[in-house]
């Protein structure tokens, strides 16, 4: 059994044994001591280890805590002793690189010590089943841990492509995306040393980092392209969120202009009215004032007579003529004093100024004095029509 409580960055260490466990169970090196008196075959597996990694974004209380509740799930689920190191990042590594090491024995620990195997891990059948169990539970703790401090990453233990799959049925179609990926190569103890020198090198002589080693550079470059998907995945999240926020804003806007005009509306309908308002309301809108009176005039004889006159004086004014329109039906034309009157013929203006112009009365005379001479045409034309003729 390696004894991880010599290694360096040691954080924390504890034991959690079952509740009728004995006392020895405590001591560290009595307890292995113990698992490997326990097994009479030289092949046989004296510890099974669960290697844990720590979230870097809540605090050394908040691991400390997940971590110890996950070995207490241990010891209630299988029975068995469980020894805790936490371990730091190392100092030329990854500092977020918290994790911590859970090494459990293989037998069920009781009053009298190590008893029966835990074959439901040994198990093809079952031994799967249970470890996607307790890697649930695993991220289940680290999930709450990271909402207690405020943190909006989380943590999933299904694979790649279940988590792929979850997220079409869900209809994120970015997360499929970045989740259509092979899984990231481990790189090993020796690697993963040569890139933590590499790293510590580059980071003192204040230039880029490059990997040294193949597996190395294959694991920075899909860090590299993760890490350029989540921040523009948290680019577009936050335009998402400012134009929700806009259009809410919008709405409100609307929603409230909508509300006034139809609380105005609703105001002035039950608002009661009476033609005076009405007829103030039209007048002020066509420039009339209230105190003109609004019955129509009669447009008779004389006031087409008064306008044939206007737009008569009108042009004898444009020709440079003095007109004097007089309403007895007579027109004179003054060209200055001494003139005889132009004997040229009316223009049609002229006789159709007369005809308007001319009074009732003559017009009667003149009709009677036509109905004479029809009368006296009539009269001569039965006088030849009746030729000579017998009297009696």
């Amino acid at each position: 059994v390696h004894d991880y409580t010599r290694k360096q960055g040691i954080e924390e260490t504890f034991i959690l044994a079952p509740k009728d466990a004995p006392d020895w169970a405590t001591d560290r090196s009595r307890l292995w001591n113990e698992v490997e008196a326990s097994e009479t075959r030289r092949n046989s597996v004296t510890a099974r280890e669960w290697e844990l990694a720590l979230p870097s974004e809540i605090s050394a209380e908040d691991r400390s805590q997940i971590t110890r509740d996950f070995a207490q799930a241990l010891v209630s689920r299988y029975g068995v002793a469980v020894d805790v190191a936490i371990h730091a990042p190392h100092r030329e590594g990854d500092q977020r690189n918290h994790h911590a090491h859970v090494l459990t024995s293989t037998r069920k620990l009781e009053a009298d010590g190590f008893t029966t195997k835990t074959r439901v891990l040994d198990s093809a059948k079952t031994g799967g089943v249970e470890i996607e169990q307790m890697r649930g539970l695993w991220a289940e703790l680290q999930n709450r841990a990271l909402e207690r401090a405020g943190e909006v990453e989380r943590v999933d233990h299904r694979s790649l492509e279940a988590q792929r799959e979850a997220a079409l049925e869900r209809g994120d179609q970015l997360s499929a995306e970045e989740l259509d990926r092979d899984p990231e190569l481990k790189l090993g103890p020796a690697a993963n040393s040569m890139e933590r020198r590499a790293k510590a090198m580059a980071e003192r002589q204040g230039r880029e980092y490059k990997p040294v080693t193949e597996r190395g550079a294959v694991v920075h470059a899909a860090r590299q392209a993760r890490a350029a998907f989540r921040e523009m995945r948290a680019r577009l999240e936050l335009a998402r969120e400012t134009y929700g926020i806009e259009r809410e804003a919008g709405q409100g806007r609307v929603s409230a202009g909508l509300a006034a005009l139809r609380a105005a509306t609703a105001k002035d309908r039950d608002r009661d009215r009476n033609p005076d308002d009405f007829r103030d309301r039209l007048a002020r809108v066509v420039g009339r004032s209230r105190d003109q009176d609004d019955t129509p005039k009669p447009e008779g004889r004389n006031y087409a007579r008064e306008r044939l006159k206007q737009i008569m004086e009108k042009d004898a004014g444009r020709d440079g003529q003095a007109a004097v329109h007089k309403l007895d039906g007579h027109s004179e034309y003054d060209l200055g004093e001494g003139t005889e009157r132009d004997a040229r013929k009316p223009s049609v203006n002229e006789r159709l100024k007369d005809v308007l112009n001319k009074p009732r009365e003559k017009l009667e005379i003149e009709d009677e004095r036509e109905k004479e001479r029809d009368d006296d045409e009539n009269e001569n034309t039965r006088d030849r029509d009746r030729g000579e003729g017998h009297s009696l």
